[in-house]
């Protein structure tokens, strides 16, 4: 997944560099970096990787958390909606000191600060 790893660090750059031009302008930009988000192509592709080709989605996801992401803290995928509150607070007044930032909404998955 090399391709996977540069395009979201050229995503932190590139929001950090915007964030440095619009610097003092009280305009904020941030990178927010989900990780494994239910959709149904996901569900549809862990399913092919499953032991058991005809357990359920539930089953499959839990399977697929126990062997390919076992530090993942929540054990899950994120919800569309959860990484929409993330974007949506991070486009409110409350986020007005978060800038340059780089983001996570991947259920704990990465041990370390990057």
């Amino acid at each position: 997944m090399i391709h996977y790893g540069v395009t979201k660090t050229g995503q932190v750059v590139v929001a950090r560099g915007v964030a440095e031009m619009t610097k003092g302008t009280r305009v904020t930009v941030s990178s927010v970096l989900p990780g494994r988000t239910r959709s149904e192509a996901i569900v549809g592709f862990l399913q092919t990787k499953a032991s058991n080709p005809n357990a359920s989605a539930e089953e499959v996801e839990k399977e697929y958390f126990q062997r390919e992401r076992p530090t993942s803290l929540i054990q899950r995928m994120a919800e569309d909606t959860e990484v929409a509150s993330l974007v949506t607070y991070l486009a409110s007044p409350l986020a007005s000191n978060t800038n340059g930032a780089a983001l996570r909404c991947e259920g704990g998955i990465l041990r370390a600060l990057f």
